[in-house]
Parts: C-alpha cells; structure tokens; sequence
C-alpha cells in the first residue's frame, strides 16, 4: 500500500491526491495527503480548522 490519506485512509496513488504543507520555504512541513478535495475539505469540516477564520473585503 502506497500513502494512506489523512483523512480517509485510503491509499492516495489510486486516486487525484492533494498534499497539503504549512510553511513557505524548503523547510516546509507535510500537513497531510488526502485522496482529493472531497476528503481535505471534510477534513477541514471535521476537525474544524476554518472556526474563526475570516477573510476581510474592503470594496
């Protein structure tokens, strides 16, 4: 078996897999791989990263 998702824990080679890093250089770290954005964003859902979180729009 190749890399299990982080959310559903399929194998992430059999499908369109999304990788996720947190940080902006070389350095950065693997946040996660997921099967594709159906599982990041229930991912995001579930363990409830985007609480809080607002954009700010100023026309």
């Amino acid at each position: 078996m190749g890399t299990a998702c982080t959310y559903c824990g399929s194998d992430v080679e059999r499908h369109d897999p999304v990788s996720v890093t947190e940080g902006d250089d070389d350095s950065a770290d693997r946040a996660g791989r997921f099967c594709n954005y159906a599982c990041l964003a229930a991912y995001i859902e579930d363990e409830g990263l985007a609480t809080g979180a607002v954009c700010e729009w100023t026309p």
